[in-house]
C-alpha cells in the first residue's frame, strides 16, 4: 500500500512561536493568574513552620494553651490557602481554554484552505484525527495538566527557598535528589518524544484505514475483500496498540527511577537535621519543617515529572495541531498565499492565465501550456470530451488547487476585507444543518432577511422557500426538511448572489437538476453571473450556445475558441459536438434545450 504523504507537523520552536502569539492578548490575564498563584502557594508554606513551632512547644513543655495560635494560624492559613488557589487554577485554566479556543479557530480556518490535493494525499483519517483525537489531548492537557503543573512548578521553586531560609545548609542536602530527578527527566524525555509522536501518526493510520473500509462497505462485499480489509484494520490497530503498550512500559520505569530520587533526597535532609540540631545550630522543629518541606516536594515534583507525561502527548498533539493552523513556509515561499493580481490596465475582473501547467501526479500532466483571458464580465462557456481537464481549469482559477506551473492572475482589488475575490460553484454542494437563512448567510453573514429575499428572487427561489413550513426559519439538512436537488443547486446559486464577487466559476453547477429542472437552472444562473466575470463549465450545449464566448479543451489543452456562430461555420471539434448532439437530439419545432452533452466528469 503506497504510503501516504501526511499533513506537516510543526517543529517545537514553531509552536513555542505560535503559543506565544495566541497567549499576547492574555497577557492580563496571565499575569492575574500567576501573581494569584504565586500568593496561594507562598501562604502555603506557612504551615510547615508553624508545625515546627509546635514541635518547639512541646520540646520545652510549654504549656498546651500556647498551641492555641499556631492550630488557628493552621486553619486560617488552610481557608485563605484554598480560596486564593482555587482562584488561581480558575484564572489559569481560564488563559488556557482562551487561548485553545484560538488555535482551533485558527485549525478550523486554515484546515478549510488547504489546497485540495494536499488533504486527498494526506487522506481523510490524518485530518480527521487531529480535529478529534489531537484537539481533545490537548484540551484535556489544558484543562488539567497545565493548572497542576503551575501550582507544582511554584510549589518546588518556592518551597526549596523557604528550605535556604531556614538554614542554608538544608538545600544542598535537597538537591541530592535532583540528579536522579534531572537524568530520569532526560530519559523519559529522549524516549516518549519520538514514542507519542509515532503513537498519533499510527492512531492517523487506523483512523484512515477504519474510514476507507466504512465508507467503501459496498465495494467490499461486492467483491468480497472483508477478510483482507479485516486485516488491514487488524494490522493498523496492532501497530497502534503496540506503541500504547510501550508508551504503558516506559511510565512505569520512570515511577520506578523517581522513588530512589526521594529516598535519597529525604535521607539527607533527616542527617543534615540530625547534625545540625547535634551541634545546636537549629532547633529540632527547624528540623522538622524542613524534612516535612522537603517531604511536601514529593507530590509536586512527582506530580511535575508525572505530567511530563501528559506534557509530551499534549505536545505532540500541539505539535500536529500547529502543523496544520500555522504551517512554515517553504524556502522562498510566503506563508500566506499572496492576493492574485493582473498587469495594471486591465479592468477589475479580468482573469489571466498564463502558460498554466498542472498535474495531480508527477508524470501525468493533465493541463499544458494553457493560456486564457477572461475579460472582465465576459461569460465564458468550457466545453469539451470527459478527460479534456475542464474541471482542473475550472478549480485552478477558482483558487482551489494551486498550479504545478503558470500563473492566474485577477485584476481588481477594491474588495471590502474579507470578500471573495472568485466564488466556485459546483454540482456537488452541500446544505448544512440549520434554518435555511444561516445556510445562505454562510455567504454574507450580515445579510437581512430582505437581501436574502432579494437573492432567492433572483434565482427563482423565493417561491418555493416562502411555501416551506418556517419559510427562511425553516430547518434544512441533516434531519430537517428535504430540499430536491434542483433547489439545492438554486440556494448554492443564491449564495453566489450574496457573496457578490467579481469573478463565478460554475462547473457542472446544473448537473443534478435533470431535464425538467434544467431550463429552471440555467436561467438562474445566467442571472446570479449577470454583470461578473463568469466561466461557465458546460453540462449542455445550449448555456455554451448563449455564453459571449466557447472555450474548447482537448487533452488539457485549449483548442478552440469564439463565438457559438463562428465556432459553428468552421470545421472543428465544436461543430461536430454541435451537429452531432442537435442532428440526434432535436428537430426544428423541439428546439434541444435539455438534451446534455457528452459526460462532463473530468477526472
Amino acid at each position: 500500500m503506497t504510503a501516504r504523504e501526511l499533513l506537516p507537523t510543526a517543529t517545537p520552536a514553531r509552536t513555542r512561536a505560535t503559543v506565544r502569539e495566541l497567549t499576547r492578548p492574555y497577557g492580563r490575564l496571565a499575569l492575574g493568574s500567576f501573581a494569584t498563584m504565586v500568593a496561594a502557594t507562598a501562604v502555603g508554606l506557612l504551615v510547615q513552620p508553624l508545625l515546627g513551632h509546635m514541635v518547639d512547644l512541646v520540646a520545652d513543655r510549654r504549656p498546651p494553651g500556647d498551641l492555641t495560635v499556631p492550630v488557628v494560624l493552621l486553619v486560617v492559613v488552610a481557608l485563605v490557602q484554598g480560596g486564593t488557589t482555587a482562584l488561581g487554577l480558575s484564572l489559569v485554566s481560564q488563559l488556557g481554554e482562551s487561548v485553545l479556543a484560538r488555535l482551533r479557530e485558527l485549525f478550523v480556518d486554515r484546515a478549510l484552505r488547504l489546497p485540495l490535493e494536499q488533504v486527498e494525499k494526506a487522506g481523510t483519517g490524518d485530518l480527521n484525527a487531529r480535529v478529534t483525537r489531537d484537539v481533545a489531548r490537548v484540551g484535556e492537557a489544558v484543562r488539567s495538566a497545565l493548572p497542576e503543573l503551575a501550582r507544582s512548578v511554584l510549589a518546588i521553586v518556592l518551597t526549596l527557598a523557604a528550605m535556604t531560609a531556614l538554614d542554608w545548609r538544608f538545600l544542598p542536602a535537597a538537591l541530592v535528589a535532583v540528579p536522579v530527578q534531572a537524568h530520569t527527566a532526560r530519559w523519559y524525555l529522549r524516549n516518549a518524544v519520538p514514542l507519542y509522536a509515532r503513537e498519533r501518526v499510527a492512531t492517523g493510520a487506523q483512523q484512515q484505514q477504519l474510514l476507507d473500509t466504512i465508507s467503501g462497505a459496498g465495494t467490499v462485499r461486492a467483491y468480497r475483500l472483508e477478510e483482507e480489509h479485516t486485516g488491514h484494520v487488524t494490522e493498523r490497530s496492532s501497530a497502534a496498540v503496540e506503541l500504547t503498550m510501550r508508551g504503558v512500559k516506559l511510565v512505569l520505569r520512570f515511577y520506578n527511577r523517581l522513588h530512589i530520587a526521594e529516598y535519597s533526597g529525604l535521607a539527607a535532609v533527616l542527617v543534615t537535621g540530625f547534625l545540625l540540631v547535634r551541634a545546636g545550630s537549629v532547633s529540632i522543629g527547624t528540623a522538622t519543617a524542613a524534612a516535612l518541606y522537603f517531604h511536601s516536594l514529593f507530590t509536586p515534583v512527582n506530580s511535575a515529572l508525572v505530567l511530563l507525561d501528559d506534557a509530551q502527548t499534549a505536545t505532540a498533539a500541539l505539535n500536529r495541531l500547529v502543523g496544520v493552523a500555522d504551517p512554515e513556509p517553504a524556502e522562498g515561499e510566503s506563508a500566506a498565499v499572496p492576493k492574485q493580481s493582473g498587469p495594471a490596465d486591465d479592468e477589475p475582473g479580468t482573469v489571466t492565465v498564463t502558460g498554466l501547467h498542472h498535474a495531480y501526479e508527477p508524470g501525468r500532466p493533465v493541463l499544458r501550456d494553457v493560456n486564457l483571458t477572461l475579460r472582465s464580465g465576459e461569460r465564458v462557456a468550457l466545453v469539451g470530451p470527459s478527460g479534456a481537464g475542464k474541471t482542473t481549469l475550472a478549480k485552478l482559477i477558482a483558487g482551489v488547487h494551486r498550479p504545478t506551473g503558470g500563473s492566474v492572475r485577477l485584476a481588481g482589488s477594491g474588495l471590502p476585507d474579507g470578500g471573495l475575490p472568485v466564488a466556485l460553484v459546483t454540482q456537488e454542494t452541500h446544505v448544512f444543518a440549520g434554518p435555511l437563512a444561516e445556510d445562505l448567510r454562510l455567504a454574507r453573514a450580515a445579510a437581512t432577511d430582505e437581501e436574502l429575499r432579494t437573492a432567492l428572487a433572483l434565482v427563482d427561489a423565493l417561491g418555493w422557500v416562502e411555501a416551506l413550513p418556517e419559510r427562511l426559519g425553516t430547518i434544512v439538512g441533516e434531519g430537517g426538511h428535504r430540499l430536491t436537488p434542483a433547489q439545492v443547486q438554486q440556494l448554492a446559486l443564491a449564495r453566489l448572489v450574496l457573496a457578490d464577487p467579481p469573478v463565478a466559476v460554475l462547473d457542472e453547477a446544473t448537473a443534478e437538476a435533470g431535464s425538467t429542472g434544467a431550463r429552471l437552472l440555467e436561467r438562474a444562473a445566467a442571472r446570479a453571473v449577470e454583470g461578473r466575470t463568469a466561466l461557465v463549465v458546460a453540462h449542455r450545449l445550449t448555456q455554451a450556445a448563449t455564453a459571449d464566448r466557447i472555450v474548447v479543451m482537448e487533452d488539457g489543452r485549449i483548442v478552440e475558441s469564439g463565438p457559438h456562430d463562428e465556432l459553428c461555420a468552421t470545421d472543428g471539434t465544436y461543430a461536430s459536438l454541435w451537429q452531432a448532439w442537435s442532428g440526434t437530439r432535436a428537430t426544428p419545432e423541439h428546439p434541444p434545450h435539455t438534451i446534455t452533452a457528452p459526460n462532463p466528469k473530468d477526472h
